[in-house]
């Protein structure tokens, strides 16, 4: 159904319907022109046979002309009579002449005219004969009346030849005149039937071409209305496309490759030689080396350059074409040349946005190499000089002096730990070390391992799923589980045993809470739950962010920068972490590593 209904309304199937047609009409003309041709030759029998009939009727007139003038003769002895019998046999000459010329076609009248003629002599000669006898007074005689009667029979057997040659001719013009009849007759209806089938093949091409013309209107509307858009899509994309008729070796540019150029549309020829002309100077000889590779290989793969606009600005092109072949086998190359100075320049800027970054690196590693050593330096002789201060003037420090000590100790203490959180902070970055496959129930227990004394000192239970091997960090996944299970032991709370659970299991993207889009279909899923202090739901997202703190540093210890670490280290595994908290009945931490 499908390839009739394409050939259907194919321009093929209306140039076939269109032949028909004209085919229908020229044979319609034929069989008009071939029955006027038998009408015609109906028309010139009938003539035929007229003359026929003509020649036959004068020669019985002459024969009965010379009979009345032989009678009159020997009745009256008057020679006058005698006149038409002369005048009649120079005419009845003539007559047989005519008479055959007309019937050379017909061998019966041919043979019917011999005949005729013979007995034509025949009675000639007794009329002769019976007017010698008549001149000498023999009219008595046996002779005379002998003849006299002879002459009458074949005077009667001329007469019945020439009737029978008349009926003859009248059954010739008879088949003919029923046969032309019948062809005349059938004509009428079978024009009638070929004059409507043209007609309604000449109709239904009609209107087969009047919706070809609407939906051939509609495609030109559309196309307009495409053309409009793609000059719209130029003039903001900044590219022109221009045409190479590689047969004729011309070129078609697109009024948006003038105004690329800074020019009017159409302001100068579509060539070689006048583009070449807005080319920068150093790029003329790749350029043309290019063309001339496009010229003979039919091709033109990217290529950038630049060009110098008449108000001396600088543009960054690149161009592009391709080799098509249109449906008549003419070949063309269609290319697009973008204006990507833009590109360029926010390349350039990338760069340069690159280097401050990479010197910003290089001054955070600088700081990190301080905070390492040169501000760790200063802070362990403050603590080293505070405890020989203890152990040598204990005895001689007011009570103040022992309060003042105390307070310089604990700040101290608090300045390593805040160095030592930054540190760590700032060494949490992936492209310091490679994913690889790994056991995550071991860091698991290196963390647990880390963490045992004050894990036995709060009497602490912590009961973990199996988690299966992934490709993480090694050592940022166990910094992860140990942040998290550092922080529900802190905040956990007084005079109850803190409950640690961490489960595993599989989300997909779909399911995640607050993600919009992910380019994975499969998450791991780990979840560590406490009963500790807790905190507010409305303060969620802030424990993650850097030095922010929910609870006064003299109620709990801490920087305020594990959570912020434990978020780092997820992201760094292109993973999310979120937080449920309910006041004084623990928390929720759940970490989503992409498994597919």
């Amino acid at each position: 159904m499908m390839p009739f209904k394409s050939i259907y309304y194919s321009e093929r199937f209306l140039k076939i319907i269109f032949g028909f047609s004209l085919f229908m009409v020229l044979v319609m003309g034929g069989i008009a022109y071939k029955h006027i041709r038998q009408l015609s030759r109906s028309t010139a029998d009938v003539q035929h046979n007229y003359e026929v009939h003509l020649e036959l009727e004068k020669l019985l007139s002459a024969l009965k002309d010379a009979e009345s003038g032989k009678r009159g003769f020997i009745i009256s002895r008057d020679s006058t009579f005698l006149e038409p019998l002369l005048l009649s046999s120079l005419e009845l000459d003539k007559n047989m002449e005519h008479l055959k010329f007309l019937t050379k076609d017909n061998p019966e009248q041919q043979k019917n005219i011999a005949e005729l003629k013979a007995k034509i002599v025949k009675s000639l000669d007794i009329f002769k004969k019976t007017l010698d006898l008549a001149a000498t007074d023999n009219l008595n005689s046996p002779e005379f009346i002998a003849g006299f009667r002879e002459g009458r029979q074949t005077m009667n057997s001329v007469r019945f030849k020439i009737i029978e040659m008349t009926t003859h001719e009248s059954d010739v013009l008879g088949t003919s005149k029923e046969k032309s009849s019948k062809n005349i007759s059938n004509t009428p209806m079978l024009l009638y039937y070929v004059l409507i089938l043209s007609l309604l093949i000449l109709l239904l091409t009609y209107l087969q071409n009047s919706k070809n013309l609407k939906v051939l209107k509609e495609k030109n509307e559309l196309l307009e209305t495409f053309k409009k858009s793609t000059t719209q899509s130029e003039i903001i994309s900044k590219h022109g496309n221009w045409i190479w008729h590689i047969e004729e070796n011309t070129f078609e540019y697109s009024d948006n490759l003038y105004r690329l150029l800074g020019e009017e549309p159409q302001s100068f020829e579509a060539n070689l030689a006048n583009y070449m002309d807005f080319v920068h100077p150093d790029d003329v000889d790749k350029l043309t080396e290019q063309v001339n590779k496009m010229m003979e290989n039919e091709d033109l793969p990217f290529i950038h350059y630049r060009i110098i606009q008449k108000n001396g600005s600088i543009k960054h092109f690149k161009a592009y074409g391709k080799l098509l072949i249109d449906s008549d086998g003419h070949k063309k190359i269609l290319g697009t040349t973008a204006d990507i100075t833009d590109e360029i320049e926010n390349y350039r800027l990338i760069e340069k946005r690159n280097l401050e970054l990479e010197r910003s690196n290089k001054e955070l590693s600088s700081f990190n190499y301080v905070a390492s050593h040169d501000l760790q330096e200063p802070l362990r002789k403050i603590q080293t000089f505070l405890s020989r201060l203890e152990e040598k003037e204990q005895d001689h420090l007011s009570n103040n002096g022992k309060v003042y000590i105390e307070r310089i100790k604990s700040s101290s203490t608090r300045m390593r730990s805040l160095i030592d959180d930054l540190l760590q902070f700032s060494r949490t970055n992936r492209s310091e070390e490679a994913l690889e496959d790994s056991n995550i129930n071991i860091l698991l227990e290196t963390a647990k391992h880390d963490l045992v004394e004050i894990i036995s000192d709060k009497r602490a239970r912590i009961s973990s799923d199996f988690i299966p091997s992934m490709k993480v960090i090694p050592f940022q996944i166990k910094q992860l589980f140990l942040n998290l299970m550092s922080n529900s032991l802190k905040y956990s709370r007084e005079l109850t045993a803190p409950v640690i659970t961490i489960t595993y299991s599989q989300t997909k993207a779909s399911d995640l809470p607050k993600i919009k889009y992910s380019k994975h279909n499969l998450y791991h899923t780990i979840t560590v739950k406490d009963n500790g202090i807790g905190f507010d739901q409305d303060y969620a997202e802030k424990i993650f962010i850097l030095f922010n703190r929910l609870h006064n540093k003299n109620e709990y210890s801490g920087t305020g920068i594990g959570l912020s670490i434990c978020k780092k280290i997820v992201e760094n595994h292109n993973g999310y972490i979120t937080a449920e908290g309910d006041i004084n009945n623990g928390s929720i931490f759940t970490i989503y590593l992409p498994l597919s």
